[in-house]
């Protein structure tokens, strides 16, 4: 009598079911990459974050401090929350120039379609420097003529 021929994953459960786990590990962090990546996209692509990172690459104390040209890094942290025309932004972006790091630590508000910097902090990585850019720099005054 003929015995019937087993099939691979008969011969071979271990590998079958090993075969099976690192095909859904593999599946999951692709679910997980895609994810992130949206997200991180959804952040980058916000007037907060546009916004934020414009007003650093405008500022000559921040250029000074880490040089040009500025670069945004990969990893951005926090959240953003709009609703119509009002909206919440908490981030900390990272940046980077030819003299150093720095993270620009944001927080916004989103009032009536506009968004206002709270706080715009860019903190230097090595020397904790804090250089605030959430309000522009006060205007000198004019100079009154001599009498």
């Amino acid at each position: 009598m003929d015995s019937p021929t087993l099939s691979w994953r008969q011969r071979q459960p271990r590998q079958f079911y090993t075969a099976i786990g690192v095909g859904a590990a593999l599946t999951l962090a692709g679910v997980i990459a895609l994810v992130f990546t949206v997200i991180v996209g959804f952040i980058k692509s916000s007037d907060a974050y546009v916004g934020a990172l414009a007003r650093a690459k405008a500022s000559p104390a921040v250029v000074a401090a880490l040089g040009f040209p500025l670069a945004e890094g990969w990893l951005v942290t926090g959240n953003i929350h709009v609703s119509g025309p009002t909206g919440l932004a908490e981030l900390a972006i990272p940046v980077s120039g030819p003299k150093g790091k720095a993270t620009i630590y944001v927080e916004a508000t989103k009032h009536l379609g506009e968004w206002q910097f709270d706080h715009l902090i860019v903190q230097l990585e090595i020397t904790r420097e804090r250089i605030d850019l959430a309000r522009p720099p006060p205007k000198p005054l004019p100079a009154t003529p001599e009498r």
